[in-house]
């Protein structure tokens, strides 16, 4: 079962976070099995943010949407004294405003976005610029 996967994380010393839909709310299952931390998937906001940017017609209805579910999952699940971390297609283009509307996000994995722009900025230059909107 998943909790006993989560329990021998546990006794490697791992910390356990499990990835979950933007918008879910029904976190006490994950609470139960002992995880510590959700992840938000955040390709739908990274979609829409992407969509606003380059002006298709509803994408400010949709990014809004996008942003209100996220934000809900980081609410439902700081409830329980679960932490949030989030991820996917994170990029310096559309992180500060994630953070600034979802509450409380102690991680954000960021892979992707951050290589790519490391290719064309330069690796330190892209983490300093990560750390200054993470407030890191």
């Amino acid at each position: 079962t998943l909790a006993d996967q989560i329990a021998g994380f546990h006794a490697l010393g791992c910390r356990v976070s499990l990835f979950v839909d933007p918008g879910e709310t029904a976190f006490a299952a994950v609470r139960a099995a002992g995880a510590e931390r959700i992840e938000i998937y955040t390709g739908p906001y990274a979609a829409a943010f992407d969509a606003a940017r380059c002006g298709e017609p509803r994408s400010v209805v949709a990014l809004a949407a996008a942003l209100a579910d996220c934000s809900r999952s980081a609410h439902a699940a700081r409830a329980l004294g679960l932490g949030v971390n989030a991820g996917h297609d994170l990029s310096q283009q559309n992180l500060a405003r994630f953070l600034a509307v979802v509450p409380g996000v102690l991680e954000v994995s960021i892979g992707h976005a951050l290589v790519a722009e490391a290719l064309v900025d330069g690796l330190a230059a892209t983490v300093r610029r990560y750390l200054a909107i993470t407030g890191g």
